[in-house]
């Protein structure tokens, strides 16, 4: 079967957007041949300038169908003539699933294509994203989402994910893991695999938990309740979660499992440890508690992950 992909940019769009995607698709065609056909389109096409300088030969927007519509992030302030003819060909112009890149995203939510549903975008737009469409049901936490027929993703990287997602959906899973392999891409995360860790590893948007966060990394194994960090950042538990959550985006007990489930992670990936020791030596306690969060976190428990790094 043959699938017209319509991949969408405009000034200022992140190249990564655009060249993640479109490798994943070139690598699934060799091994099943003639299944895509990929088209670069932009308003006002011809030679489209990225946010890093570089440019793209784009063709101009046309009317479908299409098979799958991907709409590409970036500056999306500086290109808002660009992004509004986006808004109105997305109107007019058929596909059986439409998705987005990063801050794609606002385009697919300007035009109404996220109401009601689930999606995602770039961490660091969340707040921003929230406020504007409350329609939307935004999980920043999220690598991608599907919902329906429209699907979503984190950002720059993610763009890799979502299509490694796309390719399974559509030639299945042994398609999507040669591919993967090919792209030299360790394992494809699940969709549920977090973006947390760019921002709270960074002790929030200010920098202000910075040493928390390191202290936390360094006491896994010991309770981390809310009323200890609080105590260790001389701050009342109430006004100290408050502080955390706005400056992190999510709660002290739920970075207290991230951090646990990546040092975790990391532990089953690169060594031979028993599950026991790590789950002990992480704060989870016993094998059964840390199986569980894996799952929930990452679709897979840890005896598959160490697999597949093995």
């Amino acid at each position: 079967m043959h699938r017209t992909v319509a991949i969408v940019i405009f000034p200022g769009f992140q190249i990564l957007d655009v060249t993640g995607p479109t490798s994943v698709f070139e690598i699934a065609e060799r091994f099943r041949p003639g299944a895509y056909d990929l088209v670069l389109m932009a308003p006002g096409e011809g030679e489209i300038e990225s946010s890093s300088g570089l440019k793209l030969a784009a063709g101009p927007l046309r009317d479908g169908p299409f098979d799958t519509i991907i709409v590409s992030g970036g500056d999306i302030i500086r290109s808002m003539p660009a992004a509004y003819e986006i808004l109105a060909w997305l109107k007019r112009t058929s596909a059986r699933r439409t998705a987005s890149v990063c801050s794609g995203a606002y385009i697919l939510a300007e035009a109404g294509l996220l109401d009601g549903r689930r999606a995602t975008t770039h961490w660091a737009n969340s707040d921003d994203f929230s406020r504007r469409y409350p329609k939307i049901r935004l999980d920043a936490e999220r690598i991608f989402i599907r919902d329906g027929d429209v699907w979503t993703s984190a950002g720059i990287s993610a763009g890799i994910d979502l299509a490694l997602a796309l390719i399974e959906d559509d030639l299945g899973p042994e398609i999507a893991r040669r591919t993967a392999q090919q792209l030299v891409v360790h394992q494809r995360r699940p969709g549920g695999q977090s973006q947390f860790s760019a921002l709270v590893e960074l002790g929030g948007r200010t920098g202000r938990f910075l040493d928390l966060i390191e202290w936390m990394r360094a006491n896994l194994a010991e309770p981390l309740t809310v009323e200890r960090l609080a105590d260790r950042v001389a701050m009342s538990p109430r006004n100290f979660a408050r502080a955390f959550a706005a400056e992190t985006g999510t709660t002290p007990a739920k970075a207290v499992e991230r951090l646990r489930l990546e040092t975790a992670r990391r532990a089953v990936e690169t060594s031979h440890a028993p599950l026991e020791h790590i789950a002990e030596a992480t704060g989870f306690g016993e094998p059964g508690r840390m199986r569980r969060a894996f799952i929930r976190s990452f679709g897979q428990p840890p005896q598959a992950l160490r697999r597949a790094a093995g």
